[in-house]
């Protein structure tokens, strides 16, 4: 009876304040309204703006994340379908309509989307990764010892099947290019060093502008179902092949078992750990922007250059720094607790602006340049995701005879998908299968930015 009561107590007070809430919302409304739109009492800044939309998309995503259809669900990236969606809406001109109005996005120049993009994308970007190079550190090297030339073929095999699709793709539509199939594979295989690569290929070019807008048109175009098609795979597939998860996770754990390192004594700044995580983003940061001339152009203005770029940077050094653990006496080690929590955040911010600015874009380039042309591209870039996928599966499998929570993590790596990386560790109820994903990543890094800069290079 007593808890009967309180909760009927909890019930009246609940109902109270939202009463209380929308009574105010409808003074704000109906009565201070300035004739334009807006609203007097409540300051409407840019900084409003962009955490509304965030926050919004976030609650909205994980609830369609959530969703689970006979053991599948979209889980983080559910956040990039619901931040396309919005990035959409974002683009509708709401008029004089009180709030949405003050919503509305121009295009991509607008400082909300270039926040998106470069900011809130690529900070998250740098978390997941150094997030998973701590993971993956300590069986990095004894696992690439064991399997080098296996992910290393299998990078290879992945970067050259997609780059095939893309080849035919521009031999059968001559009158696209190939620098918009350039983008597309960029898009499919979800690289945005290889979308850069693509445009610095065209510096110079007398319709310059005309062909970098094809490259983002193509891009954007194949960007979503590049992340969503590899999500999706590497949870069906082993329900497809109808594998005992438990036997899988015993291989991959039997595989990379690791040495436990003697740490006692060392000196520890702090306990989350966070003091080294940010060194070795430092280092890899470093690392990244050293840039490889690969012509005898050297740096001059269109020549081919590589770097590992912010992602492969702090990828690698924080392996380093993981798989040491210590230096000197300075301890490197970050508890798993925290790993997990920057990997999750740093997976959802990266989904958040890569989506938002996905949504943006695709309705700007879509209005330039027609449906035939997007569908032709959806097409091209779906065969782009999902051959290079079957091919290093059944190469994988049948050929190098890896288990399957290997191949599928190295079949990441080879898609260069974050996200997927996310879904399958999830899927998997394991972290191990980040060292597949580290092994193979860095390889089809260096292989899409080459392919990217040849398609337009050698047949334009």
């Amino acid at each position: 009876m007593k808890n009967t009561n309180k909760n009927s107590k909890k019930g009246l007070w609940i109902a109270l304040a939202l009463i209380v809430v929308i009574a105010v919302a409808a003074w704000c409304i109906f009565n201070e309204l300035d004739g334009k739109g807006s609203i007097k009492s409540l300051n409407f800044s840019s900084t409003f703006v962009l955490f509304t939309l965030m926050f919004i998309i976030v609650a909205l995503g994980y609830l369609l994340g959530g969703i689970e259809i006979k053991g599948v669900s979209l889980g983080t990236a559910g956040v990039f379908l619901v931040a396309i969606l919005v990035g959409w809406l974002c683009t509708l001109d709401f008029g004089d309509i009180p709030l949405l109005g003050k919503f509305h996005i121009e295009g991509e120049g607008n400082s909300i989307v270039t926040t998106f993009k470069s900011t809130v994308q690529n900070t998250g970007l740098i978390l997941f990764v150094g997030a998973v190079g701590f993971i993956a550190g300590p069986n990095f090297f004894k696992d690439l010892k064991k399997n080098f030339k296996t992910y290393i073929t299998l990078g290879v095999i992945i970067i050259l099947s997609g780059t095939a699709v893309a080849v035919v793709c521009t031999l059968l539509t001559p009158e696209y290019g190939p620098e918009y199939w350039s983008g597309v594979l960029s898009g499919a295989l979800t690289s945005t060093p290889g979308f850069s690569a693509a445009k610095d290929a065209v510096i110079g070019a007398v319709d310059q502008g005309s062909l970098e807008s094809l490259i983002t048109l193509g891009h954007a175009v194949a960007y979503p179902f590049g992340v969503i098609g590899v999500v999706l795979f590497v949870q069906l597939m082993p329900k497809f092949l109808k594998v005992n998860m438990d036997k899988e996770r015993e291989l991959l754990k039997a595989d990379s078992s690791e040495d436990k390192k003697q740490t006692a004594k060392l000196f520890k700044c702090e306990e989350l750990g966070l003091m080294p995580f940010a060194l070795a983003v430092i280092a890899g940061l470093l690392l990244g922007s050293i840039t490889i001339p690969l012509s005898a152009d050297g740096y001059a203005e269109g020549a081919p250059c590589f770097s590992l770029g912010t992602t492969g940077g702090v990828l690698i050094m924080c392996l380093v720094f993981g798989h040491f653990g210590h230096f000197g006496k300075l301890s490197l080690e970050i508890p798993h607790s925290t790993l997990k929590v920057l990997r999750e955040f740093g997976l959802m911010m990266f989904l958040l602006g890569a989506g938002f600015h996905g949504g943006v874009s695709l309705v700007e380039q879509v209005s330039k340049f027609g449906g035939g042309i997007v569908a032709w591209g959806f097409i091209g870039g779906a065969l782009m995701t999902i051959v290079p996928m079957l091919v290093g599966l059944v190469l994988a499998r049948k050929a190098m005879k890896l288990p399957l929570l290997n191949s599928l993590g190295s079949i990441t790596g080879g898609m260069t998908s974050t996200p997927a990386l996310g879904a399958l560790i999830r899927s998997a109820k394991t972290d191990d299968v980040a060292g597949a994903y580290a092994s193979t990543y860095p390889i089809a890094l260096v292989l899409i930015v080459l392919a990217c800069q040849l398609m337009i290079t050698l047949m334009r």
